[in-house]
């Protein structure tokens, strides 16, 4: 009678050794993926790199009517991107979409970040995201993004990451004098203006600067000139200039294996590039002459503060994108038929969730939480307290993606964000449900979420990676 319960089950005890190669191997190119790519910018320009290898097409205004592309993509600002496949079925009766994001809880330079205090020179930050701010501290630190000079030249920064290249740091209190600061709270024994960065402490060489300097001001803020002078002379900014950038700080380094057996990965951006990395792997493993459905892939910005702005899934760009791919089989943009194909769309909003941790057992449910190493977790709803916030899968399509999974034999569980009432959160899925579309939740539980090293068991990732494949083939 045990084929009446429904038992969660591990992919290192119940997939043999050639699968399990397969997972080993398919974990070395998500590691590259998220050490190379720690910014919302970075992983776009990656993706363009590599659909365009792959055939696909920017899509914009032009008559293909005599030779339409199969494959399309869609740029927007540089923080986002959509990615297109036609099927054998017109787009007007709906298409398989999976939506992940590619933002991740950081720390941001304000628009006027760069001061001198006690002859250091110090960048003025404000967080992004939800973080624990006591997390970030005594840690090296890289600066990735792009600064735009006033003649609109675009400049990329990615300072910290080599080996033999310095770091930067937030500084942190030495225990023997924290005796005040360890009687308050953990999110105020870090206040978020306390989160300054250390990027230099040797006064300008310069002498007709230090001249100048000195008549005007008194011979103060040499460090920080010396430093301006540095960033001048390597990429031909100046101070100003750093009001028009999208600079990020986030942790230095590679992402890991993780445990003496490596069948773990520690490392940054996990939440949500592992379903970005994983979802791509599997729209490009498509045979595309066996698509009944389009599909699309949408790799959303601002998903960590909400979704707003032009990058953000509540922009208009992902139902623009789709009424470009309409246009191309019908000629015409029609917004009743942009509603129909999106109301008949299929869509997975592709988000970790938490893993449950031995550690912390007093807010989680551990019947209902995922486990690391047994598949995707799929959630029928997230939300907060009294399911608010949410949106909610029906169990009509619920039952079919389980019989999707089931039928490809993907290794999935389910799971939810610890105890009613504890906590709670939201994904993208919202967005998607409010253009009448059916949508759930599904990727891999994650340790450490949110924290500067996240932790995931390849045996999800790859189950995503099956899981994704087997929804955009169906």
């Amino acid at each position: 009678m045990n084929s009446l319960k429904h038992e969660r089950k591990f992919g290192f005890e119940s997939w043999d050794k050639e699968k399990i190669n397969k997972v080993f191997s398919f974990a070395q190119d998500y590691k590259y993926f998220i050490s190379e790519n720690k910014t919302e910018r970075e992983v776009v320009k990656t993706l363009r790199r590599i659909v365009e290898k792959q055939g696909f097409v920017e899509i914009d205004a032009k008559d293909y009517t005599q030779n339409k592309p199969k494959k399309v993509f869609k740029v927007n600002r540089d923080k986002s991107i959509v990615l297109g496949i036609f099927g054998k079925k017109p787009v007007k009766e709906g298409i398989k979409m999976v939506l992940s994001h590619i933002d991740s809880p950081r720390i941001d330079l304000k628009p006027h970040p760069l001061y001198e205090n006690e002859k250091i020179a110090w960048f003025k930050t404000q967080y992004y995201g939800g973080i624990k701010k006591y997390q970030w501290p005594a840690m090296p630190l890289a600066i990735h993004g792009v600064v735009v000079l006033e003649n609109g030249q675009k400049v990329e920064i990615k300072f910290g990451e080599k080996e033999d290249e310095p770091v930067l740091t937030i500084t942190d209190l030495l225990p023997h004098l924290s005796a005040k600061q360890m009687e308050k709270k953990l999110e105020e024994a870090v206040e978020a203006e306390e989160m300054n960065v250390v990027v230099g402490s040797v006064p300008t060489s310069n002498s007709k600067l230090k001249t100048l300097n000195s008549k005007s001001e008194e011979g103060k803020d040499l460090v920080k000139l010396g430093v301006l002078e540095l960033l001048n002379k390597k990429y031909g900014i100046i101070e100003e200039d750093l009001v028009s950038a999208d600079l990020e700080i986030v942790p230095a380094g590679k992402a890991r294996d993780l445990g003496f057996d490596s069948s773990m990965i520690g490392g940054y951006g996990q939440d949500d590039r592992v379903c970005a990395f994983t979802s791509l792997q599997a729209l490009l493993s498509l045979d595309e002459e066996k698509l009944g459905q389009g599909v699309v892939l949408v790799f959303a910005d601002k998903e960590e503060t909400g979704s707003e702005s032009n990058t953000g899934s509540l922009s208009s760009f992902i139902p623009d994108f789709i009424s470009e791919m309409l246009f191309l089989e019908e000629g015409k943009h029609d917004e009743n038929l942009l509603r129909d194909c999106l109301s008949a769309t299929k869509a997975i909003s592709a988000d970790v969730t938490v893993a449950y941790d031995p550690d912390y057992t007093s807010v989680f449910d551990p019947q209902n939480t995922a486990r690391l190493g047994a598949g995707i977790a799929v959630e029928k709803y997230c939300g907060r307290r009294g399911k608010s916030g949410t949106s909610e899968a029906s169990a009509e399509y619920l039952g079919e993606i389980r019989r999707i999974f089931n039928k490809k034999a993907v290794l999935w569980q389910t799971g939810g964000l610890g105890k009613v009432d504890l906590g709670g959160g939201g994904t993208i899925a919202v967005f998607l449900a409010r253009h009448n579309m059916d949508v759930v939740d599904a990727g891999p539980p994650i340790l450490s979420m949110h924290s500067p090293f996240e932790i995931s068991s390849k045996i999800d990732v790859y189950s995503c990676f099956e899981a994704y494949q087997a929804f955009l083939s169906s």
